[in-house]
């Protein structure tokens, strides 16, 4: 069996004992799962020991397509030769979660796409560079907090995992992999139009060294900001606090 190239940026992973880690860290409440980038089937191969979970597998390369159907011939109509930032994602039911070794090079867009379909993905486990893992995770007043922190942390309660090495890989990247665990919390709307609370968050941050008074001066309509926004900068904001500056600038 032909084994498949990498890819888009993928280093495929040699390890099980992640692979199972990473796998396991999907919660049994899962009964669909959507895996990105299998490459060889590492994960696949644990996803498909679980008897309660429906998986489908997702990947563009078409030698990796090719031996996965090879590989795995019981997975015969749930291997997509697809881009994932290009699916609807209503065929695979109501919910479906998504996991995988996330090719580096296009992850910032697969957790955009995640943020958009967010009624209909529960829960996302996924590899990442570590720095990106770190910036998804991390809270207010932290340097790594941004755009993606907020938008993901305003629906999706977030954990970071495990440290992935280098050496796992094939063939190794030149940075450590980090993993995270993205889980829909209660929100189930936002007071103001979603489209325009990602536009303020990356308004705030697209000049993220200025405070929020010169940084959103552009929204403000000749207003001026409340007292609790004005000397703060974009890190320092929580969700909580993004939210009460996006319904102040949309009532203007």
């Amino acid at each position: 069996m032909v084994r498949a190239k990498k890819h888009l940026g993928q280093h495929f992973l040699d390890d099980k004992g992640i692979a199972k880690a990473i796998v396991d860290l999907l919660s049994d409440e899962c009964s669909t799962a959507l895996e990105i980038g299998p490459g060889e089937g590492v994960l696949t191969e644990f996803l498909l020991e679980r008897e309660n979970l429906h998986t489908h597998v997702v990947d563009v390369d078409d030698e990796s397509i090719e031996f996965l159907h090879e590989r795995f011939p019981n997975l015969k109509g749930r291997i997509h030769h697809a881009d994932f930032l290009k699916m609807d994602l209503s065929p695979f039911g109501e919910q479906v979660a998504v996991i995988g070794n996330f090719p580096y090079n296009i992850s910032s867009q697969i957790l955009f796409k995640v943020y958009e379909d967010r009624d209909r993905v529960p829960e996302v486990v996924g590899m990442f560079q570590k720095e990106v893992a770190e910036r998804i995770a991390s809270g207010p007043g932290k340097k790594s907090y941004g755009i993606l922190s907020v938008l993901l942390q305003a629906f999706y309660d977030i954990s970071y995992e495990l440290t992935v090495p280098e050496h796992v890989f094939r063939p190794p990247p030149k940075v450590k992999s980090g993993v995270i665990r993205l889980k829909r919390n209660t929100r189930t709307s936002l007071p103001v139009e979603p489209k325009f609370f990602k536009a303020v968050v990356k308004t705030a941050f697209g000049m993220r060294r200025k405070t929020l008074r010169n940084s959103v001066k552009g929204l403000l309509r000749g207003r001026e900001l409340p007292e609790e926004f004005l000397n703060e900068r974009p890190e320092q904001l929580d969700v909580d606090a993004f939210l009460r500056l996006a319904v102040f600038l949309a009532e203007g």
